[in-house]
């Protein structure tokens, strides 16, 4: 493996892990995207060969059957695997990122204990339900319900767009009650839960897309995940923080992975008489997807440092570098496929599946518009000096 960063940032231990990773994605994963994507499905061996190695709980503690990987290394691990397969990183994303981490910070014991291993094998599958047919980024005010009775919560609502909600064990619902929402574990076998496979997408065809509907949901008192009344502010700030970090880390292996395709290209074909290569507005592609590559990477790795060493400006450089990582990852695979010219049309090359998962990051975990609010009011604040108005 080469590694494109200074080897000092991680440990010797974590460095074989994320090789021997590699060498798992060159030979489980990377011969058979294209058949998962005509298939729309992931097959339950990979998920199982994955939670065989910890792959599915790489940065939980090896107590629950994780690998304990710091946030530098997690995200390089996030790297390999969105390198060759968004729907492969997808499930990392939202089982390891989104919910098992979140599990791991605000679960109770009992809560940790019935559940992260099971996660962390593959025996079960996790999802976030948190979007709704009419509720995108606008999370504080989800449509989907919750009423106290004597022994239980009862949900009912719909949510949309939920990444392997079609094949999810365990899900994390967040419902809110007289305004204020709380997140929920809520069991795929609890009576009146429906899924629904969302096929017909642009992107996202191996990730068990699903709609979610919950009619009178019955959830035990116990399965309050956190505080009541502390969905949005505990747990959904904490989880898409989580979330944003895992996309940031997959806009870069995407935009890695168009940069590969677009020099290979470039190398090997030939026009008007010399190879890509040799025509100055193609380098010139090529040097800008250069720079994004390692900008992107520059970006993530320092917001790695920042979450290993619990910085609380951890959060503020997460979103920096998913809003850059992700807009680098769209820049880049265009260019990539404009480089193939009639050619990048064809599924017979990588860049015409990258082209179309590049777009899914600037949507998901908060959409570029709302990352550039966030920045917006960050630097407002962050760089006003008074000395400098007139």
């Amino acid at each position: 493996m080469v590694i494109p960063f200074a080897p000092e940032l991680v440990s010797s231990e974590h460095a074989q892990i994320l090789e021997e990773a590699e060498g798992f994605v060159n030979a489980e994963i990377r011969p058979f995207v294209q058949e998962w994507e005509r298939k729309d499905a992931l097959p339950k061996a990979l998920i199982r060969k994955m939670g065989e190695r910890g792959y599915l709980a790489a940065s939980l503690p090896r107590k629950y059957g994780g690998l304990e990987l710091e946030p530098v290394a997690y995200g390089l691990f996030t790297e390999i695997f969105g390198r060759a397969c968004p729907a492969v990183r997808s499930l990392i994303t939202v089982h390891t990122s989104l919910v098992s981490e979140t599990l791991l910070r605000f679960g109770t014991d009992k809560q940790k204990e019935v559940w992260l291993p099971r996660l962390a094998q593959g025996e079960a599958i996790a999802a976030f339900a948190l979007t709704e047919p009419e509720v995108g980024s606008d999370a504080r005010n989800v449509r989907t319900t919750w009423r106290e009775e004597a022994d239980a919560y009862v949900l009912k609502g719909v949510k949309k767009w939920i990444t392997f909600g079609d094949i999810a064990d365990l899900f994390i619902v967040i419902a809110a009650h007289e305004g204020k929402s709380t997140a929920f574990l809520v069991e795929r076998s609890s009576s009146g839960l429906q899924t629904k496979h969302l096929k017909g997408l642009m992107a996202g065809h191996a990730t068990h897309i699903a709609e979610i509907r919950l009619e009178e949901v019955r959830v035990p008192r116990d399965n309050v995940l956190g505080r009541l009344h502390g969905g949005f502010e505990y747990i959904v700030s904490a989880a898409l923080d989580q979330g944003r970090y895992s996309i940031a880390w997959a806009g870069v292996g995407l935009a890695q992975e168009a940069l590969n395709a677009m020099v290979a290209y470039a190398r090997n074909r030939e026009q008007f008489g010399r190879k890509l290569s040799q025509h100055q507005l193609i380098r010139g592609l090529i040097g800008n997807a250069v720079t994004d590559v390692h900008a992107a990477r520059a970006l993530c790795l320092r917001a790695g440092e920042l979450r290993r060493k619990k910085n609380p400006e951890a959060v503020m450089e997460t979103t920096i570098a998913k809003y850059f990582a992700s807009r680098a990852a769209v820049r880049v695979a265009n260019d990539a496929l404009q480089v193939h010219g009639a050619n990048g049309f064809s599924n017979q090359y990588p860049v015409e599946r990258l082209y179309r998962e590049a777009k899914v990051l600037e949507i998901i975990e908060g959409t570029s518009q709302m990352q550039q609010e966030v920045i917006s009011h960050f630097g407002l604040k962050h760089y006003y000096q008074r000395s400098l108005v007139p």
